[in-house]
C-alpha cells in the first residue's frame, strides 16, 4: 500500500481559539513604562513574535517584519515576547540591550520564565502568532519566510473587521527610548590596520569607525550611520579582515553581503552577495555577486581566500577574490554539533573566525563550542571540536576541554603561543584554550558581552559590545580562577510514549497560494536525533511532512532534530510566472520517553494544528 502524504488542506476560514493573556516576570519594554494586556489591544491585529536574541533566525524575522509594521502601523501591533534560551538572555538588562542593539521598534514582553511561551504551546524560535481584533488566535507560523502570508492575512482581517465594526485604527502603544550619545553603540568586531589604528564595526549605527591606537580617539567614520546598501551605507556590519592588498573585507551582516573598504581612499565596494537572503534551493557556489548569502557574521583570510562564518545557514563559505567566486566550504545547513568531513559536518550559527597556521578556529555560538577546520589526509577539509558538546549544554567551567563549558561565544583570537582566546560572550569573560595541554582557563572576567578581540603588541584589545567600548588588557601569565557553573537550556522536555511516535509538520498554504509542484515535490523533511541511538528508524530525508518514528526503548531521553521546508506559489492559472515563497524552520525538540506520553508530535510550520489547544 502506498502511504502517500495527503495534500495539505486549507485551514478553516477562521479558527476560534481564545488567546491566553501575556505574562512575563521581566515586564514591558518600549511602552513608556506602561503594562499591556490583550484587552488593551482589542480592536487591533496583534502579531506575537516569540524570539530570543541569540537566535539568527529570530533576527531575520525582525527584519522581515519591519515593512509590515510600517505599512499597517495604524491597525497592527507587533509584540515581541522575549523567551530566553541561555541563562544570560534571562537577565533583564541584557534584554534591554538587545532591544536597542537590533532596533526593535515595537513593545517587548520580557518573559524570562517562559510563562507565555508555555501558554501558547510554542516549540521553536522564532514563532509568530496572529491574534484578531476580537482576541482570537487565527494563525501560527514557525521559522522564517512568512511575512508575505501574514501580510495577506492582515489585509483580510482588516477588511473583515472593518465591516463588522470591530477594527480600531490609531497610534500603537510603542514608545521609543531616549537616544544615547557615544562614539560606539554595540560594536561587533575590531581590526588593527597597518597604520596601527583600530577599525571597529559599529554595528547598531551601521558604520565603521577608525580609532587611534588608544582605542578611544575617533579618526574617521565610514558610512552614513543609517541602515542601507549603498556606497556609503551598511546594515549591522560585523566581521573585519585585512586582505593582502591592504583593503579590509567587511561582513555586512543584515545586507547579506561582503563589502571591501579601502583605508587609503575610503572607497566601499560590494564584492559578494546580492543583498538578498539565501534560501534552501538557491545556488551554493558561483560568481560572487550573483549568489545570495545569509547573515555573514565574521571573515578571516586563510588558505589564500576569505572564509566566511555564514551564521544564517550554519555553514562556512569561502570567497576567492582572484576567481571572483563564492562556495560552501563546511556544513549542511543542519543546526547542531557534528564533526567529520567538512561537507557533512554540522554547525550552529558560527560567529567568530581566527586563522592560525594550519587551523581555522571557529566560535560556534549556538553550540557554545570552540571548533576548528584543518586539512584532511585526502586533501579536503575536516571540522573538529575542541570545546563543547552541543546545542543544550553551556556554562562557565574551566579545566580539561572534554568537560569545559562556554556560553554562546562570538569571537576567537589566535595568540602568539599557539593557544586561542575565546570571547565567551554570555559569560562576560575572555577564556583561553591551549591545544598543547587540552586545558581551558579564564583570562578575564567582568567584560560585558565581549564579541571580538584583536592583538595589539603585548596586549589584547577586547570589544566590549554591551559597554560600547574597546578594553585593552595585558595578557596575563596566569589564568583567573572562577567558580564552575553548568547549565542546560530550560525548555522542558516533551514526554512521548515508548514505541512509535507520529511526527506531523503542520503546513497550510497561505490564502491564495498552493504548494508548488511544477518541478516535483515542494516539501522536504529531514529528521535526526542526539544521541543517534534515540531512533531505531525514521531518520533521514524525505518529501512527506509526516514521519513514523520508532523510538529505542533503551534510550530514555534525547533531542529530536527536525528540519522542514515547503514552497508555495500564487494560485492563479492566468499568471504564467506566479510569485513563490519558501517557508522553512529547524526544530530541536528535547524528548523524554515515558509511559502515558504523547504518541503524536505536531510541529507547526504554518497554519493551525487541528489537535492544538492554546494554553496546553
Amino acid at each position: 500500500m502506498n502511504d502517500a502524504a495527503p495534500a495539505p488542506t486549507p485551514a478553516p476560514r477562521r479558527a476560534r481559539v481564545r488567546a491566553p493573556e501575556l505574562v512575563g516576570k521581566g515586564g514591558w519594554l518600549n511602552t513608556g513604562g506602561k503594562e499591556l494586556s490583550l484587552a488593551a489591544l482589542r480592536g487591533r491585529i496583534a502579531i506575537l513574535d516569540f524570539w530570543t536574541f541569540c537566535c539568527i533566525n529570530c533576527l531575520h524575522v525582525l527584519d522581515e517584519l519591519r515593512e509590515l509594521e510600517e505599512k499597517h502601523r495604524d491597525t497592527v501591533v507587533v509584540i515581541g515576547v522575549h523567551s530566553p534560551k541561555f541563562v544570560h538572555e534571562a537577565e533583564h538588562a541584557a534584554v534591554v540591550d538587545a532591544v536597542e542593539r537590533y532596533e526593535v521598534h515595537h513593545p517587548v514582553l520580557d518573559d524570562p520564565e517562559l510563562a507565555t511561551w508555555r501558554q501558547y504551546a510554542v516549540r521553536a524560535w522564532p514563532t509568530l502568532v496572529v491574534i484578531d481584533p476580537e482576541g482570537y488566535i487565527v494563525a501560527q507560523h514557525a521559522g522564517e519566510g512568512h511575512a508575505h502570508a501574514i501580510e495577506r492575512l492582515v489585509g483580510e482581517l482588516e477588511a473583515e473587521h472593518a465591516a463588522k465594526g470591530t477594527l480600531r485604527r490609531g497610534d500603537g502603544p510603542y514608545v521609543p527610548p531616549e537616544p544615547v550619545a557615544g562614539d560606539l553603540r554595540f560594536p561587533g568586531k575590531a581590526l588593527v590596520l597597518p597604520s596601527g589604528n583600530l577599525l571597529v564595526s559599529d554595528s547598531t549605527r551601521h558604520r565603521l569607525v577608525e580609532l587611534a591606537p588608544d582605542g578611544e580617539t575617533v579618526v574617521r567614520r565610514v558610512g552614513s550611520g543609517e541602515r542601507g546598501f549603498g556606497p556609503d551605507a551598511f546594515s549591522e556590519p560585523q566581521g573585519l579582515a585585512l586582505l593582502p592588498d591592504g583593503k579590509v573585507v567587511v561582513a555586512d551582516t543584515v545586507n547579506h553581503a561582503l563589502r571591501t573598504y579601502d583605508p587609503a581612499t575610503g572607497a566601499v565596494e560590494t564584492v559578494a552577495g546580492t543583498g538578498r537572503q539565501w534560501w534552501q534551493g538557491s545556488p551554493t557556489a558561483g560568481p560572487a555577486l550573483e549568489v545570495d548569502l545569509s547573515s555573514p557574521w565574521d571573515v578571516a583570510w586563510w588558505q589564500d581566500r576569505v572564509w566566511i562564518a555564514m551564521a544564517g545557514v550554519h555553514q562556512l563559505w569561502t570567497w576567492d577574490p582572484a576567481a571572483g567566486t563564492v562556495a560552501v566550504a563546511a556544513g549542511t545547513t543542519s543546526e547542531g554539533l557534528l564533526d567529520g568531513p567538512a561537507a557533512e559536518a554540522w554547525l550552529a550559527q558560527p560567529s567568530g573566525l581566527a586563522a592560525a597556521g594550519d587551523r581555522l578556529w571557529v566560535a560556534d555560538s549556538e553550540n557554545s563550542a570552540l571548533r576548528y577546520v584543518e586539512r584532511a589526509e585526502d586533501g579536503g577539509y575536516v571540522l573538529r571540536t575542541a570545546v563543547g558538546t552541543g546545542l543544550f549544554d553551556f556554562g562557565h567551567r574551566d579545566g580539561d576541554a572534554a568537560q569545559a563549558l562556554l556560553q554562546h561565544p562570538l569571537g576567537v583570537t589566535a595568540l602568539p603561543d599557539g593557544s586561542v582566546a575565546v570571547c565567551d560572550t554570555y559569560n562576560h569573560a575572555l577564556r583561553r584554550f591551549d591545544p598543547a595541554t587540552g586545558q581551558v582557563t579564564t583570562l578575564a572576567t567582568d567584560l560585558r558581552e565581549p564579541s571580538g578581540a584583536v592583538l595589539a603588541g603585548e596586549d589584547i584589545v577586547v570589544v566590549e559590545s554591551a559597554r560600547h567600548r574597546l578594553t585593552r588588557l595585558r595578557l596575563p601569565e596566569e589564568a583567573v580562577r572562577v567558580e564552575a557553573v553548568a547549565h542546560r537550556t530550560q525548555r522542558a522536555a516533551t514526554e512521548v510514549a515508548p514505541g512509535t511516535l507520529r511526527l506531523d509538520v503542520v503546513f497550510q498554504a497561505p490564502g491564495g497560494q498552493k504548494l508548488d509542484t511544477r518541478y516535483g515535490p515542494s516539501t522536504r523533511l529531514l529528521v535526526s536525533s542526539t544521541p543517534p541511538e534515540l531512533l531505531l528508524s525514521g531518520e533521514g530525508a524525505g518529501t512527506d511532512l509526516f514521519r513514523e518514528l520508532a523510538l529505542n526503548p533503551e534510550v530514555a531521553e534525547g533531542v529530536l532534530h527536525v528540519s522542514a521546508m515547503a514552497a508555495s506559489c500564487d494560485d492563479d492559472p492566468a499568471n504564467e510566472y506566479p510569485a513563490c515563497h519558501v517557508h522553512q524552520q529547524d526544530w530541536g525538540v528535547p524528548l523524554k520517553v515515558a509511559e502515558g506520553g504523547a504518541a503524536r508530535l505536531p510541529l507547526v510550520l504554518a497554519g493551525m494544528d487541528d489537535g492544538a489547544e492554546a494554553g496546553a
